[in-house]
């Protein structure tokens, strides 16, 4: 029996991509999962290499790894993910210790890959960039609350800034009906949530329906009855359509919640993005979504520092968020990836200017937050029960993703409350970025 750890770093597309490692070791009756390094025989890295701080969060869990082989019971590390695909051969020059090396398109392999380093036999490399999913792959959940539906990969966006073409190759649809039988088999385990991921969510099916499949595609997965909550992440505004709004309108499983990375919007900055539509194409996007449905919450995604990026265009930007008021946001300072448009921009701004303009637009968001937050206090909300400690069960709304949005604290009482189950909050306090909530009926809905 093999015992093997795996390490993911990143977003929820390299956590589907775990899972699947996952499925196809514990498939295998010669492996069995620990959580602890010191007593893997193998340790896996999935790794990120979309900007450089990830890179190097990369790199120095990987020399981490490494260091289990010389104290402890690990005989290989292998690398894999979003940084082996973009530098593999630096990787094997600078860390030859590592004992292979798989990619974003091969990780399917791991089950040979693992018995043939421990054999001594040299494997592993990458392929061509792009993987086909597929819900015959298997597939180990990890939590019983929510779980990742991966509808395509790989984008044809090419933003300037952005190396997810070359790392995860043009954008590769799966079938409505194949998403379907996957999302069956994951409503079918228990989990409620599900939460719908790709590079870009509206230009799902372009390459395989000749149009966004995204509206129809939601339609087909509220007809599942178990499922409670559907939510779509990285939907780019400049392709939102009023069909996609409507679903959203109709739908009551499908969360109120667009996710919507806008990363500027002053015109000549989104321009050098290679981002279609200008400042008022966005707002009027906002605008429809606001008025069709009154309640919908909208989470963005920022970027500053951006080549040419003045004060005026900051200026731009502050007042652009200032208008429009997004009930979640996140700003991230431009990083410079080679390979990509931007990297031979002129005109780059000083990573003093960017981490400046980074905290203050963070610092504007925290009170647009919490004003948006004091007004849901007296409120009911639907909310999902995540995990507990001595004191709060620790919970979510509808409005909120996992990991990145709004935490409710829900104060332990003498009530007994399911994790993945849905109750009634209401909500009592409110704060920055969090919530704190009261559940008087404890039937889950």
């Amino acid at each position: 029996m093999i015992k093997y750890s795996l390490m993911t770093l990143g977003c929820p597309k390299n956590e589907v991509d775990s899972q699947h490692m996952n499925g196809f070791l514990r498939g295998d009756k010669g492996f069995k999962y620990t959580s602890e390094f010191k007593e893997a025989e193998v340790i896996i890295i999935n790794t990120c290499g979309f900007i450089q701080d990830a890179k190097e969060e990369s790199i120095e869990t990987i020399l981490t790894a490494l260091e289990y082989k010389k104290e402890y019971n690990c005989k290989s590390v292998i690398v894999t993910g979003c940084l082996t695909q973009r530098y593999s051969e630096e990787l094997k020059k600078d860390i030859p210790e590592i004992d292979a090396i798989l990619g974003t398109s091969n990780f399917d392999q791991i089950v040979d890959v693992i018995k043939e380093t421990l054999a001594g036999i040299e494997t592993g490399g990458i392929t061509k960039a792009g993987f086909d999913y597929s819900s015959s792959l298997p597939r180990e959940l990890d939590n019983n609350v929510y779980a990742y539906l991966k509808i395509a990969e790989g984008c044809n966006n090419n933003c300037t800034y952005c190396s997810i073409p070359q790392i995860r190759g043009p954008i590769k649809s799966r079938s409505i009906a194949d998403i379907v039988a996957e999302a069956k088999e994951i409503a079918e385990s228990g989990i409620k949530e599900l939460i719908i991921i790709a590079q870009d969510t509206t230009q799902y099916g372009v390459d395989i329906y000749e149009r966004s499949a995204l509206a129809p595609l939601l339609k087909k997965l509220a007809e599942i009855e178990e499922l409670k909550w559907i939510r779509v992440l990285y939907s780019y505004p400049e392709f939102i359509t009023d069909e996609i709004i409507d679903v959203f309108a109709e739908e009551e499983k499908i969360c109120n919640y667009f996710d919507l990375p806008i990363q500027h919007s002053s015109k000549k900055i989104r321009k050098l993005m290679n981002r279609k539509g200008n400042q008022e194409d966005i707002a009027n996007i906002i605008n429809k979504i606001r008025n069709k449905i009154p309640d919908a919450k909208l989470r963005t995604s920022l970027i500053t520092g951006f080549p040419g990026e003045t004060e005026s265009d900051f200026e731009n930007l502050k007042k652009f968020i200032k208008k429009y008021k997004f009930d979640r946001l996140g700003a991230f300072e431009f990083s410079r990836e080679e390979g990509t448009a931007a990297y031979k921009l002129d005109n780059r701004v000083p990573a003093a200017v960017k981490a400046e303009r980074k905290e203050e637009i963070m610092q504007l968001q925290q009170e647009i937050s919490l004003a948006k937050n004091k007004e849901l206090i007296g409120r009911k909300l639907e909310v999902i029960i995540e995990d507990y400690d001595q004191e709060n069960y620790l919970a979510r709304s509808r409005y909120d993703s996992p990991e990145i949005d709004n935490q409710i604290y829900i104060p332990i009482k003498k009530q007994k409350l399911e994790i993945g189950e849905i109750y009634q909050a209401e909500i009592k306090e409110a704060f920055h970025y969090d919530l704190i909530g009261e559940i008087e009926d404890e039937s889950a809905k």
